[in-house]
């Protein structure tokens, strides 16, 4: 296996993305060959040289870049407090510097040929991988590559990063609870991206914060993702916006003040992993969750915080998780990792709880683990392809309450949802689409 981690990492980028994609943050459900990879090529990244940088901000901004901004750090950020805009050492440095009118900004520069190099670095790494007999029948891995091909090409357009952060912005501009910080356009293109520098502390690193903050934390963080707060003027990135920042790395996250007012918010960073369709009636494009999808996977969650496996199979069906030829054996598999996997961050016991759910004493891991020799040697087809992205990032919620020891009350967070949604309306349902450039 050293091998195969040596060899891993000269396809960085890729091996990267799949390692997001199998939700590394939670070993317990990776096989340890693979994490084996991934930790290597975490750690073996270098820094670009300062031609290079110089290189790719000329092409970017002329060759008097430089006097566009007061200052710029020719020293990129520090690994270990990067954590602005998910810095990923494997294709991109991010550069503290201060514009003409003295604001601080984030400059993040991508390595140059890591877009061009994609298909080739995702090919050669799953002939790495599948060699090494890392990827079983059932876990479809075609499909798999496939999503990760289309995420990790879009994630290297920081043009439409940078569409994607207005866009949030707009969304939580009147938010007291989440803070977007403000894109810079003048120093943005396809391969550099620039937004105002924003300090605080990424979530994962608050297990020392009082209970009420970590309870906080997390409890925004589930909401973001699935619920309208009417009192705070929030509408769900699923079930309302159908438009998600996918990638769960906590890195994206700051628990930090609101530049002005200086009140607690929690600060979302980096937009390249945003919710997207891979096969619609705009052919291969990245947008929101289309509205036929979200009414089936609200559904199955209905159903399963009824305990209802009928109606779990049933829409089951329609979105794409089973075929209808399954086995009872796979059924009845389906049926519990739904109420495991599809409910996250609400375990089938706690979606109906009105209570505080105390994520320091869930087991979910274990039981998602004993379901996954089921699942792999019956399963018929691959999930629906926007499920990859939902669920890590749901998943993501899940471990972040769980490694704060948090207590949220998911019940309530889920009922209010239903309650307000509507199904139907897809001739009127609002698109968000950041790949239709006016």
């Amino acid at each position: 296996m050293n091998g195969t981690s040596m060899n891993a990492n000269t396809v960085r980028g890729a091996a990267l993305k799949l390692g997001q994609m199998l939700s590394i943050q939670d070993s317990d459900t990776v096989p340890q060959p693979l994490l084996d990879i991934f930790e290597r090529v975490r750690h073996s990244a270098d820094f670009m040289p300062k031609s290079q940088v110089n290189k790719q901000m000329t092409e970017s901004f002329g060759p008097e870049w430089r006097s566009l901004l007061k200052e710029f750090d020719e020293k990129p950020f520090a690994a270990a407090s990067i954590g602005q805009y998910a810095q990923r050492l494997l294709f991109l440095q991010v550069h503290r510097a201060r514009l003409l009118d003295g604001r601080e900004v984030a400059v993040k520069i991508q390595y140059p040929g890591v877009a061009e190099g994609i298909d080739s670095d995702i090919d050669n790494l799953v002939s790495i991988m599948s060699i090494g007999g890392l990827f079983p029948k059932g876990m479809y891995l075609e499909n798999f590559v496939k999503v990760a091909r289309h995420e990790l090409k879009a994630e290297c357009d920081y043009e439409r990063e940078a569409r994607a952060g207005r866009q949030f912005r707009e969304l939580l501009k009147d938010s007291k609870d989440f803070y977007v910080p403000e894109m810079i356009d003048s120093l943005s293109s396809s391969r550099v991206l620039t937004a105002e520098l924003i300090s605080g502390r990424p979530v994962d690193q608050c297990i020392d914060e009082d209970q009420r903050v970590r309870d906080w934390i997390s409890a925004k963080f589930i909401q973001l993702c699935l619920k309208e707060l009417t009192s705070y003027r929030l509408i769900s990135q699923i079930f309302e916006w159908r438009f998600m920042q996918t990638d769960p790395n906590w890195a994206n996250f700051f628990f930090g003040r609101h530049p002005i007012s200086g009140d607690n918010r929690l600060i979302l960073l980096d937009f390249g992993a945003t919710s997207y369709r891979l096969n619609d009636d705009y052919g291969t494009s990245c947008r929101s969750y289309g509205k036929p999808f979200v009414d089936l996977y609200m559904r199955i969650l209905k159903a399963a915080y009824d305990k209802n496996d009928d109606e779990i199979l049933k829409h089951s069906r329609s979105i794409g998780f089973l075929t209808g030829y399954e086995s009872a054996v796979m059924e009845k598999a389906h049926c519990a990792s739904t109420m495991i996997l599809v409910t996250h961050p609400f375990p089938g016991e706690t979606l109906a709880s009105q209570e505080p759910f105390d994520f320091a004493k869930q087991n979910v891991t274990k039981r998602i683990h004993a379901l996954i020799p089921v699942m792999l040697e019956h399963r018929l087809t691959s999930p629906p392809e926007e499920v990859y992205s939902l669920h890590r990032k749901l998943s993501g919620s899940y471990l972040l309450a769980t490694k704060l020891k948090a207590t949220v009350a998911c019940g309530p967070i889920f009922r209010s949802i239903y309650d307000r949604y509507t199904f139907g309306n897809f001739d009127t349902a609002v698109e968000i689409d950041i790949d239709r450039v006016d």
